[in-house]
Formats: structure tokens, sequence, C-alpha cells
């Protein structure tokens, strides 16, 4: 038992047999965590050469349809204020929350104890040789590093290589990610107060992903964007990716929920095979994301429509690849026009499975390589070709593969086929590592380490933050993963932000 508490409880014994009053004990509470439904090279450096507009792509007027509401949203919007109700049950161990993930949708956890660094307690014994933790040495030692990491001073107006020589390890790995908001500051922080600071500060991350439920108004976003960026500055010397999926149709987190131009599913586009209808819709989306204060778009959909089951849908725009690769290469270029990266999704492609990456442990999709590259492949290669900033590759299983891993934790499908075969040298991105695919399958730690391993730039949406940065330093440390292999995706992140005007 602890010593203090044994005081204490004698302490109030003497104090009511002498008459002197009670002593009040407060009850410890936790907050209840709240899982809440949303949507959701090693190589050289990216080419700096300004893209310039094809001469086929010009805006055509008339195309949007203007559209209110959320029409076909199926997403269940978070809570926006902090939960108040205190419980009096055992407390939440809030290292092993549920793994479920509705479909179309990531999870966002409202957890309490997100964005706190988890601290190595001491351990001493006590006079009747049990072991104790040493919290007061804890807190004096924690007090001394806050102290010293308040001494250090990023670098103004440093150069990436510079800026990646002041970095810490811890804060090179944390680049590598892209974060909701909750998982900073434990709940839905809209307004990114002093949580989303002391989130930042403890976890420099390289990007936030924000959706629908953090979106509630355009001046409200345009601040908790503003302010997320300066504690990134702050902290660390560069700003972030401020990231989310805005795709058109029904996954059109920022248009539904402020009002702005909306567009109708992908599908709709392709059967017309308009490209300058595609490149209207980069960068019409394009513009309202910027203006914002939004750098990158998880959009658009690459994958070509081959099984009707594939849970994407509408999302897709047509069957035909080469329909799908010149749509997307002309929404790569209309989004890009704007200052908003692109993404294509979902590397090697998703259209021809049968299963739910959200919602499914495994997801095999039965394809050779050489039917990858007759179909699959070709909207990627056009986009790629066109400069595309980002691929994300998915978490499915392809059979002619061979390897048996989800693709975005598979050398052979993020290195020697995307990055090698197909020539892209930009940023590469996971989907959601809160999808049933991976946080069913592997640890948060685990699975950043094998994406790394595999050639991965950026793991979105880690289960756990602190397992998965924890989990990447280890391997660093005991030389699993090498530092040149997390300073080469550092120095194409950092390169990237220096184009967009973070540091």
């Amino acid at each position: 038992m602890n010593i203090k508490k044994i005081l204490t409880a004698a302490l109030g014994c003497c104090m009511i047999l002498s008459g002197c009053g009670k002593v009040d004990v407060a009850e410890s509470s936790d907050f209840e965590p709240q899982i809440v439904s949303t949507d959701i090279q090693t190589g050289t450096e990216e080419s700096t050469e300004e893209l310039t507009e094809p001469p086929f792509t010009k805006a055509v007027s008339g195309k949007s349809k203007k559209r209110s509401g959320a029409g076909n949203e199926t997403v269940q919007t978070a809570t926006q204020e902090k939960k108040q109700e205190h419980t009096e049950t055992t407390a939440v161990n809030t290292e092993e929350l549920p793994t479920f993930a509705p479909p179309e949708n990531g999870l966002v956890v409202e957890n309490p104890d997100a964005g706190k660094k988890k601290e190595k307690k001491e351990e001493t014994t006590n006079e009747n040789g049990e072991i104790v933790s040493d919290e007061e040495n804890n807190s004096e030692n924690n007090e001394n590093s806050q102290e010293s990491s308040e001494k250090r001073t990023p670098p103004k107006n440093a150069s990436v290589q510079e800026l990646m020589d002041y970095m810490t390890l811890e804060e090179k790995v944390c680049q590598m990610f892209i974060v909701t908001p909750e998982q900073l500051a434990g709940y839905s922080d809209n307004y990114a107060g002093e949580d989303t600071k002391k989130g930042i500060k403890n976890y420099p991350v390289g990007g936030i992903i924000y959706f629908a439920n953090n979106i509630e108004s355009s001046e409200q976003t345009a601040s908790m964007i503003i302010n997320s960026q300066q504690y990134a500055k702050d902290t660390c010397g560069v700003g972030m990716f401020i990231s989310v999926d805005e795709e058109g149709g029904y996954v059109n987190r920022v248009a539904d929920n402020l009002g702005m131009t909306s567009f109708y599913n992908m599908a709709y586009y392709g059967a017309t095979d308009d490209t300058a209808s595609a490149y209207n819709i980069g960068s019409t989306i394009g513009g309202y994301l910027s203006n914002l204060g939004f750098n990158l778009d998880f959009a658009p959909v690459a994958d070509v429509n081959i099984n009707p089951y594939n849970e994407l849908g509408e999302r897709i725009f047509s069957s035909n690849p080469q329909i799908v690769a010149d749509m997307i290469n002309n929404v790569v270029w209309g989004l890009q026009s704007t200052g908003v990266c692109a993404t294509l999704k979902h590397f090697p492609g998703l259209g021809a499975e049968g299963g739910n990456t959200h919602t499914d442990s495994f997801v095999t999709i039965d394809r050779t390589l050489d039917q990858l590259r007759a179909e699959e492949f070709i909207p990627f290669q056009s986009g790629i070709n066109g400069g595309v900033s980002c691929i994300m590759v998915g978490h499915q299983i392809i059979s002619g593969v061979g390897d048996n891993l989800p693709s975005d934790l598979s050398y052979e499908v993020v290195t020697n086929l995307l990055r090698y075969e197909l020539g892209f040298g930009g940023i590469i991105i996971t989907d959601s590592h809160q999808m049933n695919t991976i946080a069913n399958v592997y640890g948060s730690g685990d699975s950043a380490v094998m994406a790394i391993q595999a050639g991965v730039d950026i793991v979105l949406m880690p289960y756990d933050l602190s397992a998965a940065v924890e989990g990447v330093c280890n391997a660093v440390r005991n030389g699993t993963i090498s530092e040149s292999r997390i300073n080469d995706s550092v120095y194409r992140i950092l390169s990237k932000k220096s184009q967009l005007g973070l540091m």
C-alpha cells in the first residue's frame, strides 16, 4: 500500500476520534474515451521544376452543381465538445481501445491521454522491500527535460539540411506521421487551443488530417489551421501538412459543412470523359481549400472500376484505365495549380477488390503483376508523369506480389513497384493505420516500422501515436532501421514543405 495513503487514512481517523471534523478524500476519475465514426525512397530529391498547365486543361464554367447538405453522407460526426461527465467505475485503459472502423471512415478516438508522452517511471524499493514508483524523482526529471527543450530555438529561414541537422531523432520521426487533432489534444479541439499546443510540442508531427466533425465554419477552420501551424513552427521550425479527404461527390468534408461548390460523384464525370470538367473540379476544390489554409488533399481516386463490388463504387471515374488516367491527371493539375498537393490513391489499385479494408482484417486481390501493369498502373503512371506530389498506398494484399503483406507494408509494392518501376520520386503515404486491415492485425509500433522499412515516407493516422513514434525510434536505435533511411524520407518531406512556404 502507498505510504501517503496510509498516513492520510491514519490522520483522518485521528481527526474524527478527536472531534476535529472529517477528511474529504477526492474520488479519482477519468474521462471515458469515446469512439467516434468519421469518414474518412530511398531515392533522390523531388524535382522542384514548376508545373505548367497543359494546353487541354481549361476550367469550364457551369459544370459544377451546387448541392446543399451532405447528400449521400453516411458519416456520424464526432462530438465537438470535451466530454465532461466523469464516471466512478474502474478507469478505462486507453492503451487498449477497440479497433473497429466503419466503412469509408477512419477511427477518431477521444482519448484524454492523447498527445501526452508516456514517461518511464523509475522504480525503487521501500522499507518493506516492495517496489514502488519514484514519482517525485520522475517529475523533477520531466521539469528539467522541459526546461532544456524550451531553451532550444528552431533556426529561422533555415535550409532543409540545416533544419534536419537541428532536429532530434524523435522530431524527424514525428515528421513521418499525419494524425487527427484528437490524437494530439485528446478530443476535438476545434479551435486549436492549449491542449493542441501541448500535443504538438510533445509530438511535432508532419501533418494533421481534419474530418467533418472538425469543420464548423470558415472562420473557425481558418483560425484552427493558423494556430496549429504556428505551434508547429514554434516547436521545430517548420509548418505541417494540413490535409483532408475532399474528392467531390459524397466524400466532401469541407464543401458540405461550409456550403462550398460541390460536385457529383466522379463516375458521373468519367462517363463523359470530359477532361476540362476534371480540371475544373480540381481547381475549384483546391481554391477553397487553399483559402482556408489546407495544403494537402487526399484526392483524386486513381483506381479502375474492375470489380463492381469494390468498396469505392462511384468514387471511381471509370472502368476504362485510360479514361481514369485522363481524368485524374487533370484533377491533379487543377488542385496543384492552387498550391494544394494532390494525392493519387489507392496504389496499387483497389478497383478489383471484393472486400473492405476498413472493416475486414484481410483483403486479398487476386491479380498478377502483368494484369496490374495492363490496367491499374496506367492511371498512376499518368499522374506520376503529370507531376503529382503524393501517392497513397492501400492495405490490400496483392496475390501476384507473393509476400502476403498489406501493400503499404510491402517493400515489393512500395519500393520495387512504385518507387523503382513506376519511377515515383514524390511522397508516399499509407492509408489510415486505424483501419481494420492494419489495426486488427499489427501493433502500432510494428506497422509503422514495417511501413518505413517498405519505403513509405508518411504513416497516416497510427492507432496509437506514442507507440508508433517510440517503435520507430527504437528501431533506429537498435539498428532495425538506419537513420539514413529516416533522413531520406524527412528530406523529401521538408523539401516539399519548403516549396509550399512552410519553412
